[in-house]
């Protein structure tokens, strides 16, 4: 068999395996997160969040139409094209590491090189971070492939550089790679660095020259940043100047000044294109082409401008010309943090700087008008008390507590030390938000749950007890429910050890070799947590975002397979053996973690996310409108009503954009069979820098109750007596006391006595957003003849909902506003929320909701056990009315459908299992009750007995659980305590009492 042959066999065969294995487990439909807006926006090309994935969302709309009309099958085929993309880069992967083992080590026999490149493809197709990106419909799988693609380009321009000027047709090729790849994410852009040292050691041959080696690595440096922070954006901004500068002050129509731009810049290109030609200057030929193909990938970003001016129902920041399209790259709604100078958490303000003005286009007078000045809009910090590089910036309170954990902080009012703000940096930023992660990859991971430091969330562990149990604490008593953990995952440092072996090689080989890898390995990792600057307490675990460092170590863990192979030959007689060890290596590291992986990476089957978001517009009455507020409760609902068309009667409002002006455009528009939300401000009344705030002045008559019209009509003013000026003009109001009609149609709708004539609210807060007064002025505008709803996973405190909560009826995932006063006539439990219609909410539990599959052998992640919890409380609260209402029958029936949707052994007994135990030993059920009580207290038992065994240095990272376990224990307990009068309860209490007692006794006496 040729080489060529037995090449293309192993590539095929590592090919067919990474995409065999992403098949199996993608995900048939929407995942949670970002997945619902990606997939709902590629469908139909609309507009997704800032910077924007426009190439993304063209490939995704391209293989959407696979689903061939069926829109049920539209995300399976957006989630095969990761799929797709990321089995491509695994053999990019392969195809690389045999470019590099063939340049350091040429004489290698062609199977071991192969062999060798498969093992390091394998490792980094099974690792958890790039599985996880591989089946669902998100960015990061596509743009690995490009950050591989560009990688093995320049290996290929290394190889092929004899040919002189012909070679240069791959670093065009690689221009334009980078190019598109900005249409997917910005990631790919970190191979700069790399790919000019690649460049500097193939052109310039070094050889030992210090200050030329350091010159080529200050060249890609710059590089990238003046892609990053100057082509890029200044592209953009430059034809926006020019934009309003040929409108404005030429007079001339809109777009005409973009369009002088591009027609400058084109012929620009054609004209050095021409003469570097005719002076064969090839070099200068290349560069200005290698420009020009660049800006070609670039403009996939003209999709978003064309889609935005179609004003498509989801068009977040609306970028519709070259002025807007800036501030949508540049990503200014989520605001900045400081870089290498600026503020640390509790530096005072000292006065406000001017920002950049917002313009935006007036087509009734033909001119771009400034919509917010942004004057005095810029925070300018004490420079005495700023620093250097600063780390523990944010001042909310909880990253400030966080602050003092990770940085041992011994003041929050003096200015940090540096060595208390480096030591942020690397407990947190470096160990804990990096390191983490790659040891999650290339040694093993504890569970899958989110980790914020403690000892047992989302560590990660190898698998090797002794060496565990000196980080983690004891593993020889872990309780089984914490070992039988899916995300539980064990490679021994395997992978690890194969790669730091290769590392070495790579450096003995070849040390410059190894310095490109390097700069890819620190560019795609350690410089992005630099880069990020994150703030305790992250909404989600952020290993997506340094895959590219974790491919990079996978080219080392190839190379070790080689170094392995080398000893072997050199210590062992036969070759037979040594090529033995060596296919066992192949079939035991990636197969171990195949193994380990498959439970908590299988998504197949699980279409949780869709009925969920279904079961969210299936609470809602006709025509409703709906308010949420997080990714969770948001981007699902896009997917369902965007591609399947589910319930597009409900208008979705999501209150975190509607504190901004092009969010209430559109949804003052008409969305298939959406109305337009009721809102009756004018833009001028909402527009950005025009009652983004209104703050609360006390007056003197803060126990006036003020109509809603009333209150409306004062912050809807103009006049200059409803604002007070704090540096700037502010909108106030001055009483927190609103009164709010309601109409008698609709109180007739309720047929009871309890549907008042008018609620009132109490503004507990002494300042409103934006989104609090445009729901003021949507209940007024709409005046009840439309529904409202607000999503429970909104958040638990009166505040979330603007204090309207004592109005809210519990219709399973979402709670109505009505008139009746439910605070009233309702015994609500601490946490509990809303009133309870039980003919709705037993008929939308028992008979409408969907579940996703969730009682059968699907993996629930956290985020959809988190989900869990909203279904199970649901039906403890209904359970709980029913028993009120003294319908004991279908009490039992909704606590026996809860427990059998939710097994334990898919959804694991909690806290949250209290009120259903209670509800049935109320229903006389005393086996199930006893059952799920005792399985409960060992669950609490096994925990307690394990973190008490902890020593006294670790067993402060747990300390959390222990007191959780004790607390929740003793409510078991006590709850339990009230039915002893069952015969059958008394052995069950005796021994959870006395289970309870040991490991109070054994807390004393460590806390003492």
């Amino acid at each position: 068999m040729t080489n060529k042959i037995s090449n293309n066999i192993i590539s095929w065969a590592v090919f067919l395996i990474s995409i065999v294995t992403y098949i199996l487990t993608v995900e048939p439909t929407t995942s949670f997160w970002d997945c619902g807006e990606y997939i709902a926006t590629a469908y139909k090309l609309q507009v997704g969040h800032p910077p924007g994935a426009p190439l993304f969302l063209l490939l995704g709309n391209l293989f959407s139409q696979l689903a061939f009309g069926n829109v049920e099958n539209v995300a399976l085929m957006i989630n095969l094209m990761s799929v797709l993309f990321s089995a491509l880069t695994i053999v990019l992967l392969f195809w690389t590491i045999k470019l590099f083992i063939i340049k350091i080590a040429n004489n290698s026999p062609n199977h071991i090189i192969n062999i060798s490149a498969a093992i390091g493809a394998l490792i980094y197709a099974f690792s958890d971070s790039f599985w996880f990106s591989a089946v669902e419909g998100e960015v990061y799988a596509m743009s690995s492939f490009f950050t591989a693609l560009v990688f093995w380009a320049i290996m290929k321009w290394e190889q092929s550089e004899h040919l002189g000027h012909k070679a240069n047709k791959w670093l065009i090729f690689i221009a334009y790679l980078i190019g598109l790849s900005i249409g997917v994410h910005l990631l790919s852009l970190l191979v700069i660095p790399a790919i000019v040292l690649i460049y500097y050691f193939k052109r310039f041959h070094y050889k030992g020259n210090i200050a030329g080696f350091l010159t080529a690595n200050a060249v890609g440096v710059l590089l990238l940043g003046i892609i990053y922070n100057g082509v890029i954006p200044q592209f953009v901004n430059i034809a926006g100047k020019l934009e309003i500068f040929f409108v404005n002050s030429l007079s001339l129509p809109f777009n005409s000044g973009t369009i002088f731009y591009f027609t400058i810049v084109v012929s620009s290109i054609i004209y050095g294109l021409i003469i570097s030609k005719k002076k064969k200057l090839y070099n200068t030929h290349t560069i200005i082409l290698a420009f020009a193909v660049f800006l070609i990938g670039y403009t996939s970003f003209f999709t978003l401008i064309i889609r935005s001016n179609a004003n498509t129902p989801i068009d977040e920041n609306s970028p519709e010309d070259a002025v807007s399209l800036l501030s949508y790259l540049n990503r200014e709604q989520y605001g900045t943090s400081p870089l290498l100078y600026g503020q640390y958490f509790n530096t005072e303000v000292k006065s406000y700087k001017d920002g950049n003005p917002v313009w935006v286009k007036d087509k009734k007078r033909n001119k771009y008008i400034i919509s917010d000045d942004r004057k005095n809009s810029i925070p300018v910090y004490d420079e005495k008390t700023s620093g250097f590089f600063p780390r523990i910036w944010s001042s909310d309170k909880r990253h400030i507590e966080a602050y003092q954990n990770w940085a041992d902080l011994k003041s929050t009012t003096k200015r940090p030390t540096f060595s208390e703000n480096i030591k942020f940096f690397f407990n947190y930023q470096i160990n804990h938000m990096y390191v983490r992660y790659f040891m999650w990859n290339f040694a093993g991971k504890q569970n899958d749950k989110q980790g914020h430091g403690e000892l047992n969330n989302g560590n990660w562990i190898s698998g090797i007890n002794f060496i565990d149990n000196i980080r983690l604490g004891p593993q020889y008593n872990i309780p089984e429910h914490l070992k039988n953990n899916p995300g539980r995952n064990t490679y021994y440092f395997l992978p690890l050890i194969l790669g730091l072996i290769g590392l070495l090689y790579h450096y003995k080989q070849s040390p410059e070799s190894t310095w490109t890898v390097f700069l890819l390995f620190i560019f795609t990792g350690i410089a992005i947590a630099i880069e990020l600057n994150q703030t305790p307490f992250q909404p989600r675990e952020r290993d997506y975002a340094y895959v590219g460092s974790f491919y990079a170590f996978a080219i080392w863990i190839g190379m070790g397979t080689l170094a392995l192979y080398q000893t072997l030959e050199t210590h062992v007689t036969s070759n037979k053996i040594t090529l033995l060890i060596i296919n066992l290596s192949m079939l035991l590291i990636p197969g171990l973690m195949a193994t380990e992986g498959w439970d908590d990476h299988n998504r197949s089957n699980r279409y949780t996310a869709t009925d969920f978001a279904k079961n969210y517009l299936r609470s809602c009455e006709p025509n409703a409108i709906l308010f949420t507020m997080g990714d969770n409760d948001t981007f699902p609902l896009w997917y369902v009503q965007e591609v399947e068309g589910f319930r597009t009667d409900v208008r979705i409002v999501n209150l975190s954009l509607l504190n901004t002006d092009w969010y209430i455009d559109q949804m003052k528009r008409d969305a298939y069979n959406g109305k337009a939300v009721p809102f009756s401000l004018n833009r001028d009344q909402y527009k950005q820098g025009t009652r983004d705030v209104a703050i609360y002045i006390d007056k003197g008559i803060s126990d006036k109750r003020l109509s809603l019209s009333d209150f409306n009509r004062w912050i809807k003013s103009d006049n200059q007596q409803t604002k007070i000026n704090i540096g700037k003009d502010y909108d106030f109001f001055y009483t927190q006391k609103i009164r709010i009609p309601v109409s008698e149609k609709e109180r007739e709708t309720y047929q009871s006595d309890d549907a008042q004539a008018y609620i009132d609210i109490d503004l507990k807060t002494s300042q409103l957003e934006k989104k609090d007064l445009m729901i003021l002025d949507l209940i007024e505008s709409n005046n009840w003849e439309r529904p409202i709803y607000f999503a429970i996973t909104i958040g638990s405190s009166g505040r979330s909902f603007l204090y309207l909560d004592k109005y809210f009826r519990l219709d399973g995932m979402a709670y109505k506003l009505t008139p009746i006063n439910y605070s009233e006539h309702v015994l609500l439990e601490e946490g509990d929320m809303g009133g309870i219609n039980t003919n709705i909410l037993y008929n939308l539990l028992m008979e409408q909701y969907e579940w996703g599959n969730l009682n059968s052998d699907i993996y629930l992640d956290e985020t959809n056990l988190r989900m869990t919890m909203n279904f199970r409380n649901n039906f403890s609260r209904l359970a709980k009315q029913l028993i009120i209402e003294n319908k004991l029958d279908s009490a039992k029936l909704a606590l026996d459908k809860c427990m059998s949707l939710m097994p334990e052994n898919q959804v694991p007994l909690n806290y949250f299992v209290h009120p259903i135990i209670e509800s049935y030993y109320q229903i006389k059920d005393i086996n199930t009750a006893n059952k799920l009580t005792t399985r409960l207290s060992h669950l609490y038992y096994s925990e307690l007995d394990y973190y008490l065994n902890f020593n006294s240095t670790d067993i402060t990272g747990v300390i959390s659980d222990i007191y959780k376990n004790l607390q929740f224990y003793n409510q078991l307990i006590e709850m339990t305590r009230e039915h002893k009068s069952n015969d059958e309860v008394i052995p069950i209490l005796n021994e959870m009492e006395a289970q309870f007692n040991n490991s109070y006794q054994k807390f004393l006496q460590i806390s003492m």
